[in-house]
C-alpha cells in the first residue's frame, strides 16, 4: 500500500472541517495517510483539533485525528517559512505520494506553487508530487490563463488536479453511463427526440457567512462557471473514443466550445435582504440567482436549448436535470390529458433517475395516468455512500484523472461566463423562487415552472 503525505492549506477553514478532513478520516483504513494541518493560526496539534471538531459540527471525533493529523503554524504567503513545511516532512519515511491541497483563495495558489517548487517540496514531472486547486480556478478568464501560465513553469498538466466536487458526485459520474451504456436512451438522446434540457442547482440559504468571497464573484463565477457548465458539458458531449481521461474531456470541450448562449434571455437577480447581509456593500449589483439558456452547436444537438438556473434562498436545497423529450407523431391521436416524458436525473438531496410515462389507467374507461419508473441509489444496499470528496481523494491518489478538470475546459467555461460579464444586463430582485419563475417567463417567454 502506497503511503500518502497530504498537506492541507486552509485547513482552519469550513470547507476543511465538513468536507475535506471528513473524508480524509473515511478513506483512512483503504490508504495510508498521514495528515500536516497548515494555518496561520497560533496552535498547536492538540488545540487544532479541539477548534476543527467544533467546527465539523459533529462530523469529527477526537479518535478520527489523534496520530493522524498535525497542524503546523506557518504563514504561507512567507515563502521563507517553507522550511518549516520541509523539515516537517522530514519526519515522515517512506512517503511515496505527496499531495498538496490548496483549499484558499486563487490568490494565493501563485505564492503557494513556487514556494512549494523553490523548497524542493514538488519537482516538475515527478508524478508522485501533485498539487489539488480547490475551486474557483480564477476570479475571470485573464486570472486564470495567469494562474494556468504561472503554475506550468513549476508542474506539469499531470500534476495538476482542479477540483469540482460536483463531478465527484454520485449521478454526475453517473450521466455518461446513463447514456452511452443504454441504448434505449442513447438511440434518443438526439435533436430529433429530446425538446429541452434543464439543470437546476437551487440553494436555501442565503451567503452565510461568505460575503467577503461571494460579493466578488457572485452566482455566474461561483456556480454556473464551473458546477452547471461542467454539468452540461456531460448532457452534451458526443460519444468519447474511450472512456480514459484525455478522450473523455476532448468531447466535453468540444461541447463547451460549441455552447452559445441567448443573450437576450439571461436573467440575473439578486434576493431581497442581500444587500442588509454583513460585509456587503449597499450599493452591489453582485447577482445571486442567473438564468441562462443555450445551444450546442454540433450536429447531434443543434436546436435544443439548455435552460441554466442557479441561485441562493429559493424555495429549497436541490440540483437535478430534466431532459425533456418531444411528443410522437401518435400522441396526438389519443385526445386524452397525456403527461411529457421527463427523464429527472436527481443530483441532491436524493441520488437517483426516473423517466414519466404515460400508461393506462385499468379499468373499463380509457383513461391515462402519468407513471414514474425509475432508481435510488440509497434504495440499493450498497451500505453508506461516500462524499464527492472521498472519491476525488481516491482518484488523485490512484491518479486517476477523469474527474478533474483540464485546463482547456476551464478556458472554454470562463470564455462562456465572459459572454455574458460582458453584457449589460438588468438586476432584478426577488423573494422567492416563485419571483424569478414569473421574472424568466415574462422576460423570456420560458415557463419554467
Amino acid at each position: 500500500m502506497s503511503k500518502v503525505l497530504v498537506s492541507i492549506f486552509g485547513s482552519t477553514g469550513d470547507l476543511a472541517a465538513r468536507k475535506i478532513l471528513p473524508s480524509l478520516v473515511n478513506l483512512k483504513n483503504n490508504f495510508d495517510l498521514q495528515i500536516i494541518a497548515i494555518g496561520r493560526r497560533e496552535m498547536n496539534t492538540s488545540s487544532y483539533i479541539d477548534f476543527i471538531i467544533e467546527k465539523s459540527q459533529g462530523k469529527l471525533k477526537v479518535n478520527d485525528l489523534n496520530g493522524f493529523v498535525k497542524y503546523l503554524n506557518m504563514k504561507f504567503t512567507d515563502e521563507n517559512e517553507y522550511e518549516k513545511l520541509y523539515n516537517t516532512h522530514q519526519g515522515y519515511a517512506g512517503v511515496t505520494k505527496r499531495l498538496y491541497y490548496l483549499a484558499v483563495g486563487p490568490d494565493f495558489f501563485e505564492i503557494i506553487t513556487k514556494s512549494l517548487s523553490d523548497n524542493q517540496l514538488v519537482e516538475k514531472n515527478n508524478i508522485r508530487d501533485v498539487i489539488a486547486f480547490e475551486k474557483p480556478f480564477g476570479e475571470d478568464l485573464e486570472s486564470a490563463k495567469r494562474i494556468n501560465n504561472f503554475i506550468s513553469r513549476f508542474l506539469t498538466e499531470r500534476q495538476i488536479f482542479r477540483i469540482d466536487h460536483y463531478l465527484g458526485k454520485e449521478m454526475i459520474q453517473n450521466i455518461m453511463m446513463l447514456r452511452f451504456a443504454n441504448r434505449v436512451i442513447e438511440d434518443s438522446w438526439t435533436k430529433e427526440s429530446i425538446k429541452n434540457i434543464k439543470i437546476f442547482v437551487k440553494e436555501k440559504e442565503g451567503i452565510l457567512n461568505r460575503s467577503g468571497y461571494y460579493d466578488r464573484a457572485g452566482a455566474l463565477r461561483d456556480m454556473m462557471q464551473s458546477h452547471v457548465l461542467q454539468i452540461a458539458s456531460l448532457l452534451t458531449m458526443e460519444p468519447p473514443k474511450s472512456y480514459l481521461s484525455d478522450d473523455v474531456k476532448d468531447k466535453k470541450v468540444n461541447a463547451l466550445v460549441n455552447l452559445e448562449i441567448d443573450h437576450k434571455s439571461t436573467i440575473l437577480a439578486q434576493y431581497e435582504g442581500y444587500l442588509s447581509e454583513k460585509g456587503i456593500p449597499k450599493n452591489s449589483k453582485t447577482e445571486t440567482f442567473v438564468f441562462l439558456k443555450g445551444f450546442v452547436k454540433t450536429k447531434k444537438f443543434n436546436g435544443i436549448p439548455i435552460y441554466m438556473l442557479t441561485g441562493k434562498k429559493i424555495d429549497d436545497k436541490s440540483a437535478y436535470i430534466d431532459v425533456e423529450f418531444k411528443e410522437t407523431a401518435e400522441q396526438k391521436k389519443w385526445h386524452l390529458p397525456l403527461s411529457k416524458n421527463i427523464l429527472r436525473i436527481s443530483i441532491a438531496p436524493e441520488d437517483g433517475f426516473y423517466i414519466t410515462l404515460n400508461s393506462k389507467v385499468p379499468g373499463l374507461r380509457d383513461q391515462v395516468k402519468s407513471v414514474k419508473l425509475g432508481y435510488k441509489i440509497e434504495s440499493d444496499n450498497i451500505g453508506n455512500l461516500s462524499e464527492a470528496y472521498e472519491k476525488l481523494f481516491s482518484d488523485i491518489f490512484g491518479h486517476h484523472r477523469t474527474l478533474f478538470t483540464r485546463w482547456d475546459e476551464i478556458k472554454a467555461s470562463w470564455n462562456i461566463i465572459e459572454s455574458v460579464l460582458k453584457e449589460n444586463h438588468y438586476i432584478y430582485k426577488y423573494d422567492n423562487f416563485d419571483d424569478v419563475i414569473s421574472i424568466i417567463k415574462e422576460q423570456t417567454g420560458v415557463d419554467m415552472s
